[in-house]
């Protein structure tokens, strides 16, 4: 895995989210940032998959996709010991107990927060 650029960005984010014009949000603003590439998955499968062929630095999960929630690439996430957050419009008591230690943010997010969020994971 490549070091983090020296501004405190991670290389590589996955973004899972289910919506395309939030995930082209989420990428817009992510290479904004500095980040190189963002990688995006609107279901648990495929982000499963990019996960395999290569683990992000960080990742940026929706909580609720289309049928399904993305607990299971958390899980993932988790034993690979790579840092996540959820996003989600319902507020954190959307997520399960297993993930209290994972920072969540409100949609519609805030990019300072994110920003903030990105820089304090990956130092």
């Amino acid at each position: 895995m490549e070091p983090a650029p020296c501004d405190g960005m991670p290389n590589d984010v996955l973004v899972v989210e289910d919506d395309p014009i939030i995930a082209l949000d989420f990428e817009d603003t992510l290479l904004g940032f500095g980040v190189k590439t963002v990688r995006t998955a609107a279901n648990v499968a495929k982000a499963l998959e990019l996960i395999a062929l290569r683990p992000p630095e960080f990742a940026l999960l929706d909580v609720s996709l289309i049928r399904e929630k993305s607990f299971a690439v958390a899980e993932r996430l988790d034993a690979l010991k790579i840092p996540f957050a959820f996003v989600t419009g319902y507020g954190p008591d959307s997520i399960v107990s297993a993930f209290s230690h994972a920072p969540v943010l409100q949609k519609p997010i805030e990019a300072a927060k994110l920003h903030a969020l990105l820089q304090q994971i990956v130092r």
